[in-house]
């Protein structure tokens, strides 16, 4: 009996819930515990931009060092490849709608750069899966991770040149 009796008074708080929000819907706004926007402007960009860089050069460390550790390796190069993820999506939130608007398809390439650079988490479990030794396919994780990490710096650099980042 008290179950329901309590099951019967979250219902009933929902349903005050639920009305208060049909008479009051601007009110009742969920808030975000960060900003929602990064500021646009060019001391934002450029912050953002200088942001992405050193991630991507901590992530291209993590792959030099990371096969030489005894334990957590690959758990440090996820980790920085989500830093970097996280990182360039907080620099594209700079953008103003017109570099978002001229850079679409440029901006669409590196996205899909960074999910070609996760492919290779991906690879390390297949080869690892086919037979191949958890350290060789793990040196081989970095070495591609790396050396795509700074293809895909060299192409964000000359995207950032484009839409002319940071300038004012």
């Amino acid at each position: 009996m008290k179950r329901i009796t309590e099951k019967l008074l979250v219902l009933a708080a929902l349903g005050l819930l639920a009305g208060l929000a049909a008479l009051r819907p601007c009110q009742l706004r969920a808030q975000s515990p960060w900003p929602s926007s990064l500021p646009i402007t060019p001391d934002a960009q450029r912050n953002a931009l200088r942001t992405v860089r050193s991630q991507a050069g901590w992530l291209q460390n993590a792959t030099r060092t990371a096969p030489n550790y005894p334990t957590g390796a690959y758990d440090k190069v996820w980790e920085q490849f989500q830093m970097l993820h996280n990182t360039y999506q907080d620099f594209k939130n700079t953008l103003t709608p017109q570099q978002l608007a001229y850079g679409a398809n440029e901006l669409a390439e590196l996205d899909a750069g960074l999910d070609i650079l996760a492919e290779s988490f991906s690879n390390y479990q297949e080869d690892m899966a086919a037979g191949q030794s958890s350290a060789r396919a793990f040196r081989n994780m970095c070495q591609v991770l790396g050396r795509a990490t700074g293809f895909w710096l060299q192409e964000l650099n000359t995207v950032s040149a484009r839409l002319r980042v940071g300038w004012p």
